[in-house]
């Protein structure tokens, strides 16, 4: 097959239509206006900081490479405390010792604190991995930000204290619009504006 161009066209417009597309929501499911649900992540990012905590990130697949890039790139470049629960050796310990449904769960029950945030992503919003995650974040009272795709009705799209929703089901739409929205919160952050941009 031949990639003209108006095949990439198409390709990059529906990208396009992927990030003008996001959902907001809040943990009561009210509709939240993009910017402020971004606005919401930044605020709630800045209190975790000078609480003295971290920012934890969450996902399988595609999406445990975006919670890897994204740890290193908040922490690094934002200085904003930050990692994973991705180590491979943690997530064959668990996985065997007590399932895989446990494997990130397991992590906060023993490794977070209230003052965290998590960073729950999931394309399908349904990996049960993730979902206990989130459960076990709530049961800290740790802020907790969704990221997810697919069935508008997911369960992880409840979960959150702001739930970021691309109504897409073809997961490389969802997962670089999931990784340009965490782009986008780390940017702001660093006080990003277009002006700057070269």
């Amino acid at each position: 097959m031949k990639a003209d161009g108006d095949l990439l066209k198409g390709y990059m417009s529906t990208l396009g239509r992927a990030f003008a597309g996001v959902v907001a929501t809040d943990l009561t499911g009210e509709g939240v206006p993009l910017d402020s649900a971004i606005s919401w992540a930044l605020k709630s990012l800045d209190g975790m900081k000078a609480a003295g905590g971290k920012a934890i990130f969450v996902g399988n697949g595609g999406s445990a490479a975006i919670a890897s890039h994204m740890a290193i790139d908040y922490c690094k470049n934002g200085g904003i405390p930050a990692l994973a629960f991705n180590d491979a050796a943690a997530l064959t310990c668990l996985t065997n010792d007590i399932g895989y449904e446990s494997v990130f769960s397991h992590q906060i029950s023993a490794l977070a604190k209230r003052d965290d945030m998590l960073f729950a992503i999931s394309s399908s919003g349904a990996s049960a991995n993730i979902i206990a995650a989130a459960e076990s974040a709530a049961s800290r009272e740790m802020k907790i930000l969704t990221l997810s795709g697919f069935d508008d009705d997911n369960p992880l799209r409840k979960l959150g204290h702001m739930n970021f929703f691309v109504p897409m089901a073809e997961y490389g739409f969802v997962e670089i619009t999931h990784l340009a929205l965490c782009h986008a919160i780390l940017d702001f952050s660093m006080e990003w504006r277009p002006e700057t941009a070269g």
